[in-house]
């Protein structure tokens, strides 16, 4: 049985002062030291027992199915074996093979058609949204969703410039470097080089994480007039991850 024990705990006012609070010492304790114990019983062992029993079957019969095979092959002539080998299997391997470029064919189909239905949500939803916060968090789930191409982003290009940019040059807490490092390297993905600047100023960020989305994003623009600074970042950089961010990002400029 759980203690109904009382215990004072001190609790802590702005003004300095303290008092107690009598609380029961249950409600100290985690939820699941509150619970009973579980039940054990013998269902997991049936469970494996069923499943080796199943292998076994599985094995045995496959097992008979080769010995079929085997028997009915050598009863065959000697010219429809010649047929099957020469004519039956190279037919088989095609027809598998043009089955299975169908099955990608329509698995990649279906793939778009849900990437498009969840675009065309996360668009909508973008235009509703008013708080910075959640329009930010829509606009990175929505690149994302595209495979970070503008393609299909046009109708929210602009909004999504201005909003990744002000984020860049806004976001200026220390908590909040990763946000600012997604936005220089979203950045990158809208295909607007009025941006450049912007990304060539993000180099020099205090952040390392910071410096390297900003090669990512120069990268993704390849953004020939970031040539030299790039060389010089990843030469002289102290971060090894910036120094081949900005390395992978000449070689796209290339």
């Amino acid at each position: 049985m759980v203690s109904t024990a009382r215990i004072e705990r001190p609790l802590l006012y702005r003004g300095g002062s303290a008092s107690t609070e009598t609380m029961p010492a249950a409600l100290l304790l985690p939820t699941w030291l509150l619970l009973p114990p579980p039940c054990y019983d013998t269902d997991p062992m049936s469970t494996r027992s069923e499943s080796g029993q199943t292998n076994l079957i599985a094995i045995a019969v496959l097992v008979g199915v080769v010995i079929a095979g085997v028997w009915v092959w050598k009863r065959l002539s000697f010219d429809t074996q010649d047929y099957v080998i020469d004519q039956a299997i190279p037919m088989a391997f095609v027809g598998l093979v043009i089955a299975a470029g169908l099955w990608m064919l329509v698995r990649a189909f279906n793939r778009r058609r849900a990437q498009r239905r969840e675009r065309a949500k996360l668009l909508a939803e973008f235009e509703r949204a008013t708080v910075q916060e959640k329009k930010l968090e829509i606009a990175f789930a929505l690149v994302e969703v595209n495979g970070y191409r503008a393609k299909g982003l046009e109708s929210v290009t602009p909004a999504l410039r201005d909003l990744f940019a002000t984020t860049l040059e806004r976001a200026l807490g220390d908590k909040q470097h990763r946000v600012r490092g997604m936005a220089a390297s979203y950045l990158g993905v809208l295909n607007d080089r009025t941006v450049i600047p912007l990304l060539l100023k993000a180099l020099e960020d205090d952040h390392a994480y910071v410096r390297s989305s900003a090669a990512l994003g120069l990268g993704r623009l390849r953004a020939s007039e970031a040539k030299e600074k790039l060389t010089t970042v990843m030469e002289e950089d102290w971060d090894q991850t910036v120094r081949s961010r900005s390395k992978e990002a000449l070689e796209r400029i290339k």
